[in-house]
């Protein structure tokens, strides 16, 4: 399923290639999220024009609407939304972690009360990986327990234990016609429990493997460890995927890691809000300081938005709620995204990747959120 092309001689990145049943992957690849079946507020035109090869979906939020049966009645997931490329389905596993105070966790999966109309519901390994053999996605991930980062040592380990085991259960379920399966490595930041679960995860030989548990509260500093202390227990015949990460610098930081597949909602979200993502950090376009700032939202970017409109008029847009200015917004931070990604590659092939990460990464001004959660040096 994965090829590797290509190490670069200084960090642990990979240029490679991932095979599935609809459509080759090259990676380092950055994935829209689409929970619903819907790259929210993009439709798939815009998607392939601006490079995507692969959006996500997921199995809890589609499995409560439209449901089963209605995507089952219109020919799967990618003939029910329109999208012949490859298609990558979370487990629902997240959602132990973010529907905390509506689900109580049970030895052969989680309890859950609907979060739209409080209807009991239950998933565990055999309901999530049959939900996803119905949606026939090309890659499936394993249904796993992701704990909190202000868990215990104790509430970790516990995580760790039935991820293990569910992710076993996982492997022997039935699975659609070419559907590839991926098992999620928990632990939290202690190092023995990651390397425990990546090597009892790696014994079951799963097509590719996730380091999950990370993007759920802890700093960055944090976020980078847990992937350190994954990576060099996952085969590097496989592919390695970072799950709900990150920035455009934390991408390019996470590839030096090792890592190859990443996912984040945060190009769609923060565009709802007016901000927008360059090479050189975030800013908010709804700003006063774009009232009369008749220059594209990013000079260079090649985008729909950037080609065709001013930070004036998206400004304006945004600031009488018409849906057009998230949309534009959008589409350029998901542009963003992609166009990093693809230069990585590029920068991988050519032996360059090193001298690019230091300049991004060093031109690159994060939040003061990530900033203040830094270690003081």
């Amino acid at each position: 399923m994965f090829e590797l092309l290509k190490t670069d001689s200084s960090s642990r990145a990979r240029l490679g290639r991932l095979t599935t049943a609809h459509g080759v992957i090259d990676t380092p690849v950055f994935m829209p999220v689409g929970t619903q079946g819907s790259v929210k507020a993009l439709d798939p035109r815009e998607l392939l024009e601006m490079g995507t090869q692969i959006i996500l979906g997921n199995t809890y939020h589609l499995n409560i609407r439209p449901g089963l049966d209605i995507i089952r009645a219109g020919g799967g997931l990618h003939q029910f939304i329109n999208w012949p490329h490859p298609i990558l389905t979370d487990s629902g596993g997240f959602q132990v972690f973010s529907l905390a105070k509506i689900r109580k966790i049970k030895p052969h999966g989680v309890e859950f009360r609907s979060h739209l109309d409080g209807s009991l519901l239950f998933l565990g390994p055999k309901e999530a990986m049959e939900i996803q053999r119905v949606l026939g996605s090309d890659i499936a991930m394993v249904f796993d327990d992701c704990p909190p980062h202000t868990a215990t040592t104790r509430e970790v380990k516990s995580a760790v234990d039935r991820t293990i085991r569910w992710a076993g259960e996982c492997r022997e379920q039935p699975r659609a016609t070419g559907q590839k399966i991926f098992g999620i490595v928990q632990g939290g930041s202690h190092a023995a429990m990651r390397e425990e679960c990546a090597r009892a995860l790696v014994a079951l030989d799963f097509d590719g493997y996730a380091i999950g548990g990370v993007s759920v509260g802890e700093p960055e500093h944090e976020m980078m460890k847990a992937v350190e202390i994954t990576e060099p227990f996952l085969p590097a015949n496989k592919a390695r995927y970072a799950m709900g990460l990150g920035t455009p610098a934390q991408l390019i930081e996470l590839v030096a890691r090792g890592v190859d597949m990443f996912d984040c909602v945060l190009p769609t979200r923060v565009a709802r809000n007016g901000t927008a993502f360059t090479v050189k950090g975030t800013f908010s376009i709804k700003g006063g300081a774009c009232k009369a700032d008749f220059r594209p939202i990013e000079e260079g970017c090649t985008c729909f938005a950037c080609r065709n409109f001013t930070r004036a008029y998206i400004r304006h847009l945004l600031n009488v709620n018409e849906i057009l200015g998230l949309r534009l917004v959008s589409i350029h931070n998901s542009h963003m995204f992609l166009q990093v990604m693809a230069d990585i590659r590029a920068h991988l092939a050519a032996g360059t990747f090193g001298a690019f990460r230091q300049e991004f990464v060093a031109n690159y001004v994060p939040t003061k959120r990530v900033l203040s959660a830094r270690p003081v040096e």
